[in-house]
């Protein structure tokens, strides 16, 4: 009896991914039908892929070379040039450090050393319960205010290691 739910629940995690596939492909051909016929439509439809999304899934690359004309790698080549766009969901809050000269010549290092310790994750990575993304970005603008974060749309400038606790315990709430 238990192999019989064993088998009806591996069918129906199936149908549900296909469902799931089929959804994100209804989406995303009509987010590429939206922006195929402007001049030079990759980087518009790969912001509103990430717009529609989160994050750009893998399964629509092929969706936009065809549609495009591009091959697979064209796409992917662009996608991972640009450092914001995505090839997985976020947590609901994305921290990003700086990690340029300005930044690391403040201590900045040491402070991001305390940030993944403090979250658990390294770089790129998100924190277990999907509160917290933590990013490496190349300059916030603050680099009289160094070392710089930045927390969703909240910029901050002389990140200390107390001001990183804090920050993250504002994150996770």
């Amino acid at each position: 009896m238990s192999g019989s739910n064993s088998v009806f629940t591996n069918n129906a995690s199936v149908s549900q991914k296909s469902a799931a596939s089929a959804d994100v492909a209804a989406r995303a051909i009509d987010v590429i039908n939206e922006f195929k016929t402007v001049e030079g439509p990759l980087l518009p439809v790969l912001h509103a892929m990430q717009e529609e999304f989160g994050y750009v899934p893998a399964e629509t690359l092929t969706l936009i070379a065809e549609a495009l004309n591009l091959s697979r790698a064209e796409v992917h080549g662009v996608m991972t040039f640009y450092h914001d766009f995505r090839a997985s969901p976020t947590g609901r809050h994305v921290i990003r450090l700086c990690r340029a000269e300005a930044c690391q010549s403040m201590d900045g290092d040491r402070v991001a050393e305390a940030v993944q310790k403090l979250l658990g994750i390294g770089w790129g990575e998100t924190t277990g319960d999907g509160k917290i993304t933590l990013e490496a970005v190349y300059c916030l603008g603050l680099c009289a205010c160094a070392p710089a974060a930045q927390v969703d749309d909240r910029l901050i400038g002389r990140l200390s290691e107390r001001k990183a606790e804090q920050m993250i315990a504002e994150a996770r709430a």
